[in-house]
C-alpha cells in the first residue's frame, strides 16, 4: 500500500509543494501501521489457522511460533516503506543503500549470534530480523530528520497527516493488487518452468 507514495510524493515533489511530502510521509505510516494491525492478529493466530486448514499440527505450531516473533517486522516494514518512498521521490537514493549496507553487515553477526550462539534457532532468525528491521528504521529516520537535504520536505508531525485518507486509499489499494497480481504471476511462472 506504500507504492501510493510513488504518485503522491512523486506529484508534490515535481510541483513544488514540498511540506505535503512530510504530510504524505506520516500518513503512509499511519496507514501502513494501522492496516498492520490485523495481520498482526492473523500472525499471531497462525498454528490455529494452519491446523484448521489441514497443516500437520507439528508443522503449524513451529510456523506459528516463527510468525508471532515475526511480527515486529510487520510494523519495522510498514515504517520503512514509506520513508523509502520519501526518498526515492527525491532522488535519495544513495543513502538508501549505504542504510542498508549498514543494516546488512549488523544482521549477519546478529542473526549467526541468535540463531546458532544462542540456541534459539529459527526463533533468533525472526527476532534478528526484526532487531534489523527497526534498526533500518532508526538509520532512515535519523537520515531523514538530521540531513538538512530533507530541510524543505520535512513536515512536523501534524494532524494533517489524518486528513484525505480516502484518497490515499484509493490509490494505495490499486496499487497494493498490482503488486500483488504481479508477484502472484511471477510465481505461477517460474513454478510453470520448474
Amino acid at each position: 500500500m506504500g507504492s501510493a507514495l510513488d504518485t503522491l510524493c512523486g506529484q508534490a515533489y515535481g510541483a513544488g509543494q514540498y511540506e505535503k511530502l512530510g504530510i504524505y510521509l506520516q500518513r503512509a505510516i499511519f496507514v501502513l501501521n494501522t492496516t498492520s494491525i490485523p495481520l498482526a492478529l492473523l500472525w499471531a493466530n497462525m498454528e490455529t489457522l494452519l491446523v484448521f486448514l489441514g497443516q500437520d499440527a507439528q508443522i503449524a505450531s513451529k510456523a506459528g511460533t516463527y510468525a508471532k516473533w515475526i511480527i515486529p517486522t510487520l510494523f519495522a516494514s510498514s515504517t520503512s516503506q514509506p520513508f523509502v518512498k520519501f526518498l526515492q521521490s527525491q532522488s535519495a537514493v544513495s543513502p538508501l543503500f549505504f542504510i542498508y549496507m549498514c543494516t546488512l553487515i549488523l544482521h549477519v553477526p546478529i542473526c549467526w549470534f541468535l540463531v546458532f550462539q544462542s540456541g534459539m534457532g529459527y526463533v533468533g532468525a525472526a527476532i534478528a530480523n526484526s532487531i534489523s528491521y527497526w534498526l533500518n528504521v532508526l538509520l532512515i529516520s535519523l537520515y531523514v530528520k538530521f540531513s538538512s537535504k530533507f530541510a524543505k520536505t520535512r513536515a512536523p508531525l501534524s494532524w494533517k497527516a489524518l486528513q484525505d485518507l480516502g484518497g490515499f486509499f484509493r490509490l494505495a489499494i490499486p496499487s497494493a493488487a498490482m503488486i500483488w497480481y504481479l508477484r502472484y504471476t511471477y510465481i505461477s511462472i517460474s513454478l510453470s518452468i520448474c
